[in-house]
């Protein structure tokens, strides 16, 4: 199972996993020792399509009948990428031995089998999947509870992400997930709070609630301060030690829900803000909502709770229609936020969004040129943030140990995207612990510490 994309990926892979074992299947780390090699796509823009693909020629590289000294019998595709194109894409990656969509992750196994043993699996047309819902409050609450999908693990780290919801009932002019993904459906609290424990048993100790748009949680199960109340019962859970809530859509953001993720214990002061422009008129056109004095006043609001909390963000530039004006409007916001890290995008046309519409283009040197002067602008100033964290305690969990280095992350840095610390003494310490030190030293965003000994070490 390879997994490409987001942290929700990750969770349907270990879905598909947990299926496919359940059901007889052996997961092998090594791709050369499969017989099926199954690619969990990522179909959100340009640049994933690509790696995608390029992972799926790889994949078939290692097909037996293809010479390529694996055993692997059957390349199949699944995912974003698969779903988002189905047809189009089995017509144009032959390579591929099969495509296969969301309705046909219940039968996975079934799936695989049949494909193996050489039927031809006929790919799905892809549709706008926002049709197929949304399903009304009543409905979910009377309505018979879904069995719980089996998960296996596929990383042993003591981090893992929990999937708040799927889908998304924004209209963003740029952004195609809704066609695809479909609309915003929550799972339902005792759900998420038994695969939690699961986790927990697992050893896992920071929980990471992941979804396309976690501030909407619980609005069609009629209560959309659901979020509020969910996180201390998860934070309670015995064995996790950190909770942490990703993608928070800026407007969205309620007093209560900055005042439970600022002070619910075991619940970091993390906000992952989905800003994707400061200029008004930018915003508008996007469909979204806001400007730079409603954006700094949210930051205030948070760091007046939480003066340490990270805040990371993503933007887009070379929208449709943006002026040297609204450039700049975005730099100086970028300059007062202090943004722990900023993720920049050069805005491209996606199949089947409103934008890929919009007649006022700029041209693509233009967008190169405007990502890479926003881009030098966010490295100095997310590598400045890091800098005023020098001499600040913090608590690191570490995630690596190697040749007595022992790396990891402070409560303000999310996976993968926003930076680790090393600590500069790792002696006694394990994979797990969570460590309070001292930063010492910066490298960019990331960042040097100094365990405090007498602090203690959280097992």
């Amino acid at each position: 199972m390879l997994t490409l994309g987001c942290a929700r990926n990750e969770v349907d892979s270990e879905e598909l996993a947990g299926r496919l074992a359940a059901d007889g299947f052996r997961l092998v780390d090594d791709p050369a020792e499969a017989d099926t090699v199954v690619v969990n796509t990522c179909g959100f823009v340009e640049q994933a399509k690509k790696d995608s693909v390029d992972t799926l020629l790889e994949a078939a590289d290692l097909k037996h009948d293809a010479g390529g000294g694996g055993r692997a019998q059957a390349v199949v595709a699944v995912g974003c990428l698969a779903e988002r194109y189905g047809k189009d894409l089995a017509d144009s990656l032959p390579e591929a031995d099969a495509v296969l969509g969301f309705d046909d992750y219940p039968d996975i196994a079934a799936r695989l089998r049949s494909i193996v043993a050489g039927e031809t699996h006929h790919p799905h047309t892809p549709s706008d999947r926002r049709r197929l819902l949304p399903i009304s409050p009543v409905d979910r609450q009377n309505g018979a509870p879904a069995a719980p999908t089996p998960r296996a693990r596929l990383e042993s780290g003591p981090m893992a992400p929990l999937k708040l919801a799927s889908g998304c009932d924004r209209r963003c002019t740029f952004c195609a997930i809704p066609r695809f993904r479909g609309s915003f459906v929550s799972r339902r609290p005792s759900d998420v709070l038994t695969e939690a424990r699961w986790l927990a048993g697992e050893g896992v100790r920071e929980l990471f609630l992941v979804s396309e748009n976690s501030t909407s949680y619980g609005k069609d199960l009629g209560d959309l301060r659901l979020l509020e109340t969910l996180l201390p019962e998860v934070a309670g859970i015995d064995g996790v030690e950190w909770v942490r809530v990703s993608y928070l859509q800026p407007a969205e953001i309620r007093p209560g829900l900055i005042e439970a993720m600022t002070t619910t214990p075991g619940v970091v002061p993390y906000f992952d803000l989905s800003f994707q422009h400061a200029s008004p008129t930018v915003l508008r056109r996007m469909r979204r909502f806001g400007d730079p004095d409603s954006f700094l006043g949210l930051l205030d609001r948070v760091r007046g709770l939480a003066p340490t909390a990270g805040v990371r963000s993503n933007v887009i530039v070379g929208f449709p229609g943006e002026t040297e004006d609204d450039l700049q409007t975005l730099c100086d916001f970028l300059v007062a936020a202090r943004l722990d890290v900023t993720g920049v995008f050069g805005y491209s046309d996606e199949d089947g969004t409103e934008a890929a519409g919009f007649t006022d283009q700029l041209d693509d040197d233009e967008v190169a040129e405007r990502v890479r002067h926003v881009g030098d602008l966010v490295e100095q100033l997310n590598a400045q943030r890091a800098e005023e964290r020098l001499g600040e305690d913090v608590v690191v969990l570490v995630e690596s140990l190697e040749d007595g280095v022992a790396e990891g992350r402070a409560a303000h840095q999310g996976p993968e995207v926003d930076g680790t610390t090393r600590l500069e003494d790792a002696v006694g310490l394990a994979v797990g612990d969570l460590v309070p030190a001292v930063v010492t030293a910066t490298e960019g965003v990331d960042l040097v510490a100094r365990p405090r000994v007498a602090a203690g070490v959280v097992r």
